[in-house]
């Protein structure tokens, strides 16, 4: 027999790891080369010169240089224009 009785159980007391994502080098910044620039779900930032995407999006330096943030018009295949970030490195 119990001495006590039985307390209940908590049922919203889990919460998940954090996933750190986001920029890690801003404009202007140097990059070695590997280095990660942004860690992002999906592709809200593309890659552009100098700047690879591995397989979860995230975006990392191919050589040695500089940060330079920048967005690109697109025509999307309906015909409305989109504006998308762009990261390259000089």
């Amino acid at each position: 027999m119990a001495h006590r009785k039985a307390g209940g159980t908590a049922k919203n007391l889990r919460d998940s790891n954090p996933q750190y994502l986001g920029i890690k080098l801003y404009d202007g910044e140097k990059a070695q080369s590997g280095a990660i620039i942004v860690r992002q779900r999906g592709t809200t930032v593309l890659a552009g010169t100098n700047v690879g995407m591995g397989k979860d999006h995230t975006l990392f330096a191919l050589k040695d240089g500089i940060v330079k943030f920048g967005s690109k018009r697109k025509t999307s295949f309906n015909g409305k224009g989109k504006v998308n970030k762009i990261v390259n490195l000089v």
